[in-house]
């Protein structure tokens, strides 16, 4: 695990509560929609890459999915999420790593990451998660990540921007392109990010 990128966002999730961090959502309405457009039997395994201590995980166990991983780099981003969560917290499998050196142990039918994949900056990252979810995504993926009217750094550091060709160019040998958005997110600080959805389907093999 890059030690750096570890250090940093642990440096994040100690000093700073969700209302101090701009990805923060009450609601993660555009995920769950997406999500919910699959209809996954509630046994799907899902993932929720660079999870963090979003409230997504907690939606998906209101709506009875039990077979949910959330991963993030920040040992104390999850913590953070399973006191949030309490008793809950034990139906959900944590893992604390670096995406682009994971090394699942199951396929998964759904793979979400929000605000996780525009940090990954060089060809190296890029390659790693790529293969890593060509291996492990069975079904559907969904990435949310910087339009080109985003950001260009966040958290202190450089990020990527996307349009929908750019993001589907990156996963077109093993995923087929299903329906891409822009939403403007509003943080907590009352700014605007711009963000693009795309969701993927596995092509059959």
């Amino acid at each position: 695990m890059t030690t750096a990128r570890k250090k940093h966002w642990e440096t994040v999730y100690e000093t700073k509560n969700p209302e101090q961090v701009s990805w923060t959502q009450q609601v993660p309405e555009t995920s769950l929609n997406f999500i919910n457009s699959f209809n996954l039997p509630k046994t799907a395994k899902i993932i929720d890459v660079g999870g963090g201590d979003s409230k997504l995980v907690d939606f998906l166990l209101d709506q009875g999915y039990e077979n949910i991983t959330v991963l993030d780099i920040s040992a104390k981003a999850l913590e953070k999420a399973q006191i949030r969560l309490g008793e809950k917290s034990r139906k959900i499998h944590w893992v604390v790593s670096d995406i682009t050196e994971y090394q699942p142990d199951t396929p998964f039918d759904l793979w979400h990451d929000r605000a996780a994949f525009h940090f990954l900056t060089t060809p190296e990252q890029l390659l790693a998660y790529k293969n890593i979810a060509e291996k492990s995504v069975s079904g559907y993926l969904i990435i949310g990540t910087f339009s080109l009217n985003g950001p260009t750094k966040c958290s202190g550091l450089d990020i990527s921007q996307y349009s929908a060709d750019s993001l589907t160019e990156i996963f077109k040998n093993n995923f087929e392109k299903q329906h891409c958005i822009t939403e403007e997110h509003t943080t907590p600080f009352n700014t605007k990010q711009d963000f693009l959805f795309c969701s993927f389907k596995r092509r059959t093999l």
